[in-house]
């Protein structure tokens, strides 16, 4: 079933829908989707939702179906490694785990919101991935117990300041700023009782354009893989987001910037840029690139030695006494 955050207009608050063909049915409580996550009556709710009041699906508007409380995202396609390092070649750390950083829940966006152009950032960039949804928690999981935690699945756009990411990667830490504007989810959330087996085909189109193509049976580890790895010595929980990590075969510009197209021939993304992605069996997410803010200036760190102690000279002993021995 396909399990939907909807705001409707006419009482202007958030339900839980269930999405069937062009309605949605809604339901009158105010749980949210992360509530039923917890509750663990997600499907028990989506039943119920079929005897709830139905109301066209294009007089709603449809947010991300969830706020997730962490998002980790993957990178488990060895073709996009490979075309994002371009000479390097794929690291032989790579195939030894399915290696994830942690993405910040606070930028979440659903399928109506538009995406700002990252303050700073000239060069912004899609990922097309494949986002599991937790349902059941757990501690050091199986893959065959990290399979049966998911929830479901949804459409994952991680969007990439390339330029933002480029730069503060270097320091040997991120990404940070570079994929702290925007992630987007949806258009909703499709149990995961729906799929007999995760081989669905993908599918990046900018401003109309075919750009990307693949299948999710092309990763290297399972979700359930996934699941596991990310439980290890600690939990996963109820509404965490766990994504695939970008497809290849164009399921970024990056990768096939990497691979030898040109910005002429393949441009950055810009405000009025349309990015659509789609998934076999969930749907097509797609969101339109707005202009951002200009970036609150930071000034860089001064070099060792090239600027006075921050402390005054009465104070710079005192700062590491314990307090009954500091000067007053």
């Amino acid at each position: 079933m396909r399990i939907a955050s909807v705001l409707l207009p006419d009482a202007g608050s958030v339900r839980v829908g269930r999405v069937v063909d062009d309605v949605v049915h809604v339901l009158d409580a105010s749980d949210s989707v992360l509530d039923l996550l917890r509750a663990g009556t997600l499907l028990e709710a989506g039943a119920d939702a079929l005897s709830a009041r139905a109301v066209p699906l294009d007089s709603v508007r449809l947010l991300a179906p969830l706020q997730p409380p962490t998002v980790r995202d993957f990178v488990t396609f060895e073709e996009h490694v490979e075309g994002m390092r371009q000479l390097a070649g794929v690291p032989d750390a790579w195939y030894a785990a399915p290696a994830f950083y942690f993405s910040n829940p606070y930028a979440t966006l659903g399928p109506a919101d538009d995406v700002p152009m990252p303050p700073g950032s000239a060069v912004l960039d899609f990922e097309l991935e494949v986002a599991a949804v937790i349902g059941r928690g757990g501690r050091d999981l199986t893959p065959e117990q990290g399979t049966a935690a998911i929830a479901g699945f949804t459409i994952m756009n991680d969007w990439s300041a390339r330029d933002l990411q480029a730069a503060e990667m270097q320091v040997g830490l991120g990404p940070a700023k570079g994929k702290d504007t925007a992630t987007t989810l949806g258009p909703w959330l499709v149990t995961a009782d729906e799929f007999t087996d995760l081989d669905l085909a993908l599918e990046a189109r900018v401003d109309g354009r075919v750009v990307g193509t693949d299948r999710l049976s092309n990763m290297a580890w399972t979700f359930g893989d996934l699941v596991a790895y990310a439980s290890r010595g600690t939990e996963v929980r109820p509404g965490d987001v766990l994504g695939s990590g970008t497809c290849g075969h164009g399921g970024c510009l990056g990768e096939l910037w990497g691979r030898g197209a040109s910005h002429d021939e393949l441009p950055p993304l810009r405000p009025g840029s349309v990015v659509s992605l789609s998934v076999e069996g969930i749907g097509t997410l797609t969101s339109r690139v707005v202009p951002g803010v200009a970036p609150t200036p930071i000034p860089p760190a001064s070099r060792r030695g090239s600027k006075a102690s921050l402390l005054s000279p009465s104070d710079s002993n005192d700062a590491f006494l314990p307090p009954e021995r500091a000067h007053r």
